[in-house]
């Protein structure tokens, strides 16, 4: 369907009854005929920079592969330009850039497949041409090495959003997991007049503030801060899995009147208020070497991952049903509506997701999940991507 089609297609979903488009169309043809964005995927720092391929099929070995993308029916793709606190001034920055190098050099070879795309424009232009749109978000204020001048580069390569902090917290902002878990390592809590100046500049540039990761003071400093809508790329709801990671009803609310999107991120922890845990008791039958890779100082996420590989049977049965991903998606429409909240998987930067999302090519059964739960095809389309593309545009630059 070309892309004048696609637009009647999701004009009309608005002024039909729901009950009409459903006995007509199935949820394939609403999922194909609808925009699918995700705004986090990690392929590039877990897969493409370990020295896979998402040209090849991957399946079994990664979330993602561009076959897959077009499979799983996603039009536009955040690909997170990522690296852990074992970077910083001096590599942080430089590896950033080296990640950025290799999504441009991927699309390079598949000009038929996907388009580097930085501006409104070039995205009407991609989806118009039914090529993976590809663009990027930095997970991790410290990429920037406290260097408004790396921000601005970073800007100019590309990048649309920034995560302000990942678990590590920076010298401008505190992360949720400094402040929950680590709180006599980070003094004071929340932006700093630098954060704050960070956050004005990503205003100016047209670059999406992303409060996933963000300690609570910090989050709120943002709101109190920011001139345009933000988002939070990959959190999910607090109130169903109270973990510091998933967003507490006040800042969904807050995140809803500032006209921003929660993007809701499919790790089965999360998800499941049970499942850290499940995880536990799991890596303790395997405790020799739990303690081994703990000795070598290996960060709790490659721990996870490589129990999830190695055993991936018994890592299997802990996974939720899809229904609690659909849970706290509900949980956001009835707080505060259909306009605030989108997808944001995590794909291969997590070891463990709902059953039967083994990939990026498994997008469609969301909107299988949505449509049994009652949901319009008008909202479908919100949810898939249309809120997500609101909040890109009140952000851009024109």
């Amino acid at each position: 369907m070309n892309m004048t089609k696609k637009i009647i297609y999701v004009l009309a979903a608005a002024f039909f009854p729901f009950s009409l488009l459903a006995q007509q169309q199935s949820y394939k043809i609403i999922h194909q005929n609808a925009i699918v964005v995700d705004t986090h995927n990690d392929v590039l720092s877990s897969i493409t920079m370990n020295g896979m391929n998402i040209e090849n099929d991957l399946t079994g070995k990664a979330h993602s592969d561009l076959a897959r993308f077009k499979k799983g029916g996603v039009d536009v793709q955040f690909f997170s330009i990522f690296c852990d606190d074992r970077y910083g001034k001096g590599s942080a920055f430089k590896y950033a850039n080296m990640e950025i190098d290799s999504l441009y050099a991927i699309a390079k070879r598949n000009p038929d497949k996907m388009e580097m795309v930085a501006t409104p424009a070039q995205l009407q232009h991609a989806l118009m041409h039914h090529k993976l749109a590809a663009m990027m978000g930095v997970e991790g204020g410290h990429m920037i090495e406290d260097d408004m001048d790396n921000l601005d580069s970073l800007f100019r390569r590309g990048v649309r959003y920034m995560t302000l902090t990942w678990n590590n917290s920076t010298s401008w902002a505190t992360s949720a997991w400094d402040e929950k878990r680590r709180p006599f390592v980070v003094s004071p809590y929340g932006l700093t007049d630098f954060g704050k100046q960070i956050v004005k500049r990503m205003n100016e540039l047209g670059m999406m503030v992303d409060v996933s990761h963000v300690g609570e003071k910090t989050f709120w400093d943002v709101i109190s801060t920011t001139t345009k809508p933000v988002i939070a790329s990959h959190s999910s709801v607090y109130n169903i899995c109270p973990v510091p990671r998933n967003l507490k009803d006040e800042q969904i609310k807050a995140i809803a009147k500032n006209g921003g999107v929660i993007q809701v991120n499919f790790y089965s922890g999360f998800l499941d208020s049970n499942y850290e845990k499940k995880l536990k008791t799991f890596l303790l039958q395997h405790e020799k070497e739990f303690d081994s890779l703990m000795a070598l100082k290996t960060p709790d996420y490659e721990i996870n991952l490589f129990f999830s590989k190695k055993y991936a049977q018994e890592a299997a049965v802990l996974r939720p049903p899809l229904s609690l991903l659909i849970d706290h998606i509900d949980y956001i429409v009835k707080l505060v509506g259909a306009d605030y909240v989108g997808l944001g998987s995590d794909f291969d930067g997590i070891d463990s997701a709902p059953q039967g999302l083994e990939g990026v090519q498994d997008f469609p059964k969301i909107t299988q999940a949505l449509l049994k739960r009652g949901y319009s095809v008008k909202d479908i389309n919100k949810i898939l991507g249309g809120n997500l593309l609101r909040v890109y545009k009140a952000n851009a630059n024109k």
